[in-house]
């Protein structure tokens, strides 16, 4: 059982990248808005294994997929880099 804590740095944790507030910001504005017909894990920012891990959170309803959705809710709005209070 996982008893991680999940929370956007964690989940930036999870998917190798650098999980600082700075670095966070910096990723949603580099790479949102997302196009909205464009689901999560096809956005190009991502590699093959970050994707599959995004496509199984969302697909198993996993502990992680309340914090994936927020991650997904992010990258929709361009004034969400600016926005997020980590």
């Amino acid at each position: 059982m996982d008893t991680s804590t999940h929370t956007l740095v964690a989940l930036f944790e999870q998917l190798g990248l650098p999980s600082d507030a700075g670095s966070i910001r910096n990723f949603l504005a580099r790479h949102g808005p997302l196009n909205a017909m464009q689901k999560l894990p096809e956005a190009p920012c991502w590699t093959p294994t970050q994707a599959e891990f995004l496509r199984e959170a969302i697909a198993d309803d996993a502990e992680w997929a309340v914090v994936v959705d927020e991650l997904d809710a992010l990258l929709r709005h361009r004034e969400s880099a600016q926005l997020i209070g980590i």
